[in-house]
């Protein structure tokens, strides 16, 4: 039988070794971030390490106060059962106190489960799990997976467990030195948007045609701002940066193509005047670093989960209309003034 939630912290308070596990991708992992930091500072005699995707461990030098990260295979394939079994034997020999899983996943749950941890606080999963999910954690708490913004929704959970109240804050460092991979001085601080433009399908981007317009449309609106383009580091969104270059009458200020590591694209991201993307992990980043954005969303049913409330971000969402191939119904001149309007200081999401 599970322990009361609401006793979890003070249960646990004098742990020695804490970890935090989540699988998520890198969304998932920079909404984490809040809730870390508020596990960091209940147990500040702990050694605290976290579990994100091998693929974005990169990340996590903007949190020095995490003493160690472990990398879980998800992408670009999921990890073998012998990997799974190395991860659970390596948890085992660790011996952690506590283990913490804030995401409800059926993954994340076994390993939390398997990890021997002593005490184990899961978030249950909105359909409430399999029937020997609770038998799983010697905790668990509910909060439901929306309306609230994701980061919000997990320092609630910590919450129910008895942990201190705090404000959801982003406490990282990004290091400036990042700019230099790509070839951007500190004067260019402030002087140059940044444009994400691909996701990982063609529903969720603007047309090619609409890139085009829009990157002309920023440089006769905001003439004294340069244009940087950046993708990852993958085929798919290489050759779509190649195409959509050629389309460009002029090759803009810089093109990043996969070049560089997370931090070093928080880093851009985070010294831009301004942070253009569609539905993809580079907004994130732009929320983390506390950066002004303008983006285009997809119809999202979850989509409330992955929009910050504030001034500086503003959040036009389209339409998958049938038969199209791409994002629809997300006016040129509304980002342009949605630019504007952030640039100002004016009003939040729409």
């Amino acid at each position: 039988m599970t322990a009361p939630p609401e006793t979890f912290f003070d249960r646990t308070r004098n742990a020695r070794k804490v970890m935090v596990l989540d699988l998520g991708f890198l969304g998932d992992t920079i909404h984490l971030l809040p809730a870390l930091w508020r596990v960091r500072q209940a147990y500040p005699q702990a050694e605290l390490h976290v579990t994100v995707s091998t693929h974005i461990t990169s990340l996590m030098n903007c949190v020095p106060w995490v003493n160690r990260t472990w990398g879980y295979m998800r992408y670009p394939r999921h990890a073998t059962l012998r990997e799974n079994l190395q991860m659970v034997a390596a948890l085992r020999r660790e011996k952690f106190d506590v283990v913490i899983n804030l995401n409800g996943s059926d993954r994340s749950s076994w390993l939390t489960f398997l990890s021997g941890a002593r005490e184990r606080l899961g978030r249950m999963p909105d359909d409430g799990g399999p029937l020997f999910w609770r038998r799983m954690f010697t905790a668990h708490v509910h909060y439901p997976f929306e309306p609230d913004p994701l980061y919000v929704q997990r320092c609630r959970c910590l919450e129910k467990a008895g942990f201190p109240f705090t404000r959801p804050e982003f406490h990282t460092q990004v290091d400036p030195a990042g700019l230099r991979a790509a070839e951007i001085s500190a004067d260019d601080r402030g002087n140059y948007f940044h444009l994400s433009p691909f996701t990982t399908a063609d529903y969720k981007e603007l047309p090619p045609a609409q890139l085009v317009e829009l990157i002309a449309a920023l440089a006769k609106n905001f003439p004294a701002k340069k244009i940087v383009l950046s993708c990852a580091p993958t085929e798919r969104e290489q050759k779509k940066m190649a195409e959509l270059l050629a389309l460009l009458p002029e090759k803009p200020w810089r093109v990043l193509t996969g070049n560089l590591n997370l931090t070093q694209l928080a880093a851009v991201i985070q010294h831009s005047a301004l942070h253009f993307c569609g539905d993809t992990g580079p907004f994130h980043l732009a929320v983390m670093t506390n950066a002004p954005a303008v983006a285009w969303f997809w119809p999202n049913p979850g989509l409330s989960q992955w929009v910050p409330t504030g001034d500086k971000y503003r959040v036009l969402v389209g339409a998958n209309e049938p038969g199209a191939q791409y994002l629809r119904q997300i006016d040129t001149g509304e980002l342009i003034r949605a630019a504007q309007s952030v640039l100002a200081g004016g009003a939040g999401n729409r």
